[in-house]
């Protein structure tokens, strides 16, 4: 994927943008909940090298399977239905 070719003004208010919502308290929330279950499943004995945790399956899935919701599109999952346990 390319990189976004930005002033340097506007890459400076992106990166500030960016910062603000990785550090925001819903996706500092999600961040908490991956780590718990990656280091859970690694000590269960389980393999999650190059997967990502899918939310919807309570699964460990590859990258790919878990994008765009299984070929549905993304419109069914939004904010509401997104479970942090």
């Amino acid at each position: 994927m390319a990189k976004q070719k930005l002033s340097a003004t506007a890459r400076r208010a992106k990166a500030a943008r960016d910062l603000a919502y990785a550090n925001s308290p819903a996706r500092k929330a999600k961040r908490a909940e991956n780590q718990r279950l990656r280091r859970a499943a690694v000590a269960a004995g389980k393999s999650v090298k190059g997967k990502d945790f899918d939310h919807k399956t309570r699964t460990f899935k590859s990258v790919a399977a878990n994008r765009g919701n299984d070929g549905e599109g993304t419109k069914k999952e939004g904010k509401r239905n997104y479970r942090v346990t």
